[in-house]
């Protein structure tokens, strides 16, 4: 779609149209160029919807276009390499159709040369909402497939040196609480404008709880890389269920956390759990060798592992898998997994009053699905947002 000084406007009708709010039967949008201009149901039409095109989708389920916190990768290329149009293709075919790049640990020239590409990449493509830097402060104990030669402390020299490179493109930064200078460095990334998640860590819950009181707003891919929820030590995890400025990122492949673990995750933090991919490479491609950053990676079965090694290195996930598994398997109803890959995840990154719903004045950003949820048809990712 394109937007013009008379934009066209397109009406699009479906058998439901899902978004966090609920469940709209026989529902219709109305699309102006590439923004939403009205929504309802039935032959109530507005009199801008007289002279639009139709799209009439049938059975189909009409939700807003996912929102993808945190990945690597796909379609035999990581975001770490010189292109990468690939990946973002792989990942949009699948409904998503905003993305945040996230970068695992590599020394701090390299993060800024992949950090200025990423912002070459976002400037004129607004499926990139911008870059995430997993690495490199993250503890050596619990660095899942990250380089442990290119760990380093969250100092201010550190800290100033990845502000500086990410200038206009870093979005977020996971940190893991107990390092040296870390609280000082969430601070630093807050004032920033950076959101700041709490991950890769053997932090205790009153670590986690400082980390949060100092400005940390996500969980990265939570119980993935930190201590689990133990009775008389309950960690990162209990310290981001309970605080409700926190978004906890989930990796729902049925590899990284059981189902009935994500059942209790959605559950005990509703609306505060995004549906993230963590896909590296492989997403979209068969299995074999691959990479994740300066890491040997082998793909069996669609399971990742840092080569010689039991680690899981990432996912092959792409997002309209995780819509179908948190309903079939996790326990959700279908608002509530298309909050997690939509409104969730915009509302974490400042950007739920524009994005993840289908309502007037937000992005045209959608997804046509079957009844069996498998992507028909996407629209969207053009509007400027960052």
């Amino acid at each position: 779609m394109s937007s013009g000084l008379e934009a066209r406007r397109t009406l699009v009708r479906a058998a439901r149209v899902v978004d966090a709010g609920g469940v709209v039967e026989d529902g219709w949008v109305l699309l102006s160029g590439d923004v939403i201009e009205a929504v309802g149901s039935g032959t109530d039409l507005p009199a801008a919807a007289a002279d639009a095109e139709v799209v009439d989708l049938g059975d189909a389920v009409l939700t807003p276009g996912f929102v993808d916190l945190h990945g690597h990768g796909g379609g035999g290329a990581a975001y770490e390499d010189d292109a990468f149009d690939a990946a973002l293709a792989v990942h949009r075919a699948h409904g998503t159709t905003r993305s945040v790049l996230s970068l695992v640990a590599n020394p701090l020239p390299s993060l800024a040369a992949s950090l200025d590409r990423i912002r070459t990449v976002a400037a004129a493509d607004p499926l990139v909402l911008g870059a995430h830097l997993e690495g490199p402060f993250l503890s050596p104990d619990n660095r899942g497939a990250h380089n442990a030669a290119h760990l380093v402390d969250p100092s201010p020299v550190a800290v100033d040196a990845l502000l500086d490179a990410g200038a206009g493109v870093l979005r977020q930064v996971t940190i893991a609480p107990e390092l040296p200078g870390a609280l000082d460095a969430v601070r630093r990334f807050v004032d920033a404008g950076v959101s700041v998640a709490v991950g890769h860590t053997v932090c205790s819950y009153d670590e986690a709880r400082a980390a949060f009181d100092a400005g940390a707003t996500l969980l990265t891919h939570a119980c993935n890389a930190m201590p689990g929820l133990h009775h008389r030590t309950p960690g990162p995890i209990a310290a981001a269920l309970e605080d409700d400025r926190v978004t906890l990122e989930l990796i729902l492949d049925g590899v990284h956390v059981h189902p009935a673990v994500a059942r209790v995750l959605l559950r005990a933090a509703p609306g505060r759990v995004a549906l993230i991919t963590d896909a590296m490479a492989a997403a979209g491609s068969p299995d074999g060798s691959y990479a994740l950053g300066s890491l040997a990676v082998d793909v069996v079965d669609g399971v990742a592992r840092v080569a010689g090694t039991d680690t899981i290195a990432g996912s092959t996930l792409t997002q309209d898998a995780a819509l179908r598994l948190a309903v079939s398997a996790a326990g959700a109803t279908l608002p509530e997994a298309v909050a997690a890959l939509t409104s969730t995840p915009a509302t974490a990154l400042g950007l739920g009053d524009r994005l993840g719903r289908i309502a007037p004045g937000y992005a045209a950003d959608l997804v046509a699905l079957s009844p069996a949820l498998e992507v028909q048809r996407v629209w969207g990712g053009r509007v400027p947002l960052r």
